[in-house]
């Protein structure tokens, strides 16, 4: 063995490993009081969140779908997709409205 304390496998090496160790525990325990735990509040809400996005995008894109389809069937020009993209606004707005009715989970 080296009589160096640094070198790799020496008595001193260990000491500071387990020093460092603790101050980690330490610090984890700390920061543990301040923030919450994994699953909570930060999950629901980008769940929401994303419920949300999911239903604006699927009534504007499906009012659309079903307004342009209205049109090439009975070629009624533009109102078609107008009034299919206006009811699938209607739509996505309900279905949040009826969400954000709902007790939190």
């Amino acid at each position: 063995m080296t009589d160096d304390p640094n070198a790799p496998g020496s008595h001193g090496e260990d000491v500071r490993i387990a020093a460092l160790e603790e101050r980690l525990e330490a610090a984890r325990r700390r920061e543990g009081g301040r923030t919450p735990a994994h699953g909570t509040a930060t999950d629901a809400s980008y769940r929401s969140g994303s419920r949300v996005l999911a239903d604006l995008l699927g009534g504007i894109v499906g009012g659309l779908v079903v307004g342009g389809t209205v049109d090439y069937l009975a070629g009624t020009g533009p109102w078609g997709l107008l009034i299919g993209l206006f009811l699938g606004v209607v739509v996505a707005f309900r279905n949040v409205m009826r969400m954000a009715a709902r007790p939190p989970e």
